[in-house]
């Protein structure tokens, strides 16, 4: 039984600089920290990779996690997603103000494509951590679609496609 999405991990060239951002500027909560090195046949055979050399953090924000990794064996590959990328090409952040949270964020160092766009309901930007990796400000501004704060869900049935 599935319960829910429980973390995303993002791989970082350095967990003290993924940490000055998430956790410093972001404001997530570090909850969790590790490391492993060399020969270790249960990671060996979690993550199918071979003598692996790894630090991570866990950072807590709201009902979800990020988790934050900075690989140095086998050595790391730049290949951060684009929007239009199969995979995992960003995650989204529900804001409340998103305006001022764009500005805070762009002063710390945080590159958008622009200014956020109003959607009436909502509002969203994309913008890019300090490692090039794709995040979405999304603010709700209405209280029938999804949030993580606790308030109502949508519980209406939609209609079917084609139906």
């Amino acid at each position: 039984m599935i319960v829910g999405i429980h973390h995303v991990a993002i791989g970082v060239p350095s967990l003290e600089k993924g940490l000055a951002f998430y956790r410093d500027t972001l404001g997530f909560k570090e909850v969790q920290r590790s490391s492993f090195s060399g020969p270790s046949p249960a990671v060996e055979a979690a993550i199918g990779i071979k003598e692996p050399s790894a630090h991570m953090a866990m950072l807590q924000g709201g009902n979800a996690y990020i988790e934050l990794w900075q690989y140095e064996a086998p050595e790391p590959q730049d290949k951060t997603a684009n929007p239009p990328d199969l995979g995992y090409p960003h995650f989204a952040l529900e804001v409340k103000g998103i305006q001022s949270e764009h500005a805070r964020l762009s002063a710390a160092g945080m590159t958008f494509v622009g200014d956020p766009v109003d959607f009436g309901d909502s509002a969203a930007i994309y913008g890019r951590d300090p490692f090039g990796n794709v995040i979405e400000l999304y603010e709700i501004r209405t209280p029938d679609i999804a949030r993580i704060d606790g308030t109502p869900l949508v519980t209406e049935t939609i209609p079917e496609i084609n139906q």
